[in-house]
């Protein structure tokens, strides 16, 4: 599915248009409409970890998010060989909103969400 970036995706302020695509339960892959060199690996944090925070008051309004609304939420994973090496940014998860096709990314506070992380392991959650 195809979604409108609403407020820029850290480091890649072209990309207004994204298509995310599913792999599997746990990884997708998110690329730029705008162009054909940049994607990413992203993941279902929830296949992984607890993780639950507010969605910014900000990024609600702007996603046009109410109870009514079928949020999504994934985390960049920076690739790494071998792939357990791979980190995963727990801070800055995307929030993406089905109904409207709009996504946005969040920063998340440091102080109130410690447990989460900014280069996470994926083997942190292997066995």
């Amino acid at each position: 599915m195809q979604y409108n970036v609403k407020s820029t995706i850290l480091g890649f302020d072209q990309i207004s248009k994204v298509e995310l695509s599913e792999i599997d339960e746990l990884f997708s892959t998110l690329k730029s409409c705008d162009d054909d060199n940049t994607s990413f690996t992203v993941v279902n944090p929830y296949m992984l970890r607890e993780y639950s925070f507010d969605v910014p008051k900000d990024i609600r309004e702007l996603l046009d998010i109410n109870e009514d609304s079928k949020v999504v939420v994934y985390n960049v994973m920076v690739v790494q060989d071998p792939l357990d090496e791979s980190r995963i940014n727990f801070m800055a998860p995307l929030i993406f909103n089905q109904g409207n096709g709009s996504m946005a990314q969040a920063v998340l506070d440091s102080e109130a969400h410690s447990e989460f992380g900014v280069a996470v392991s994926l083997k942190t959650f292997r066995p």
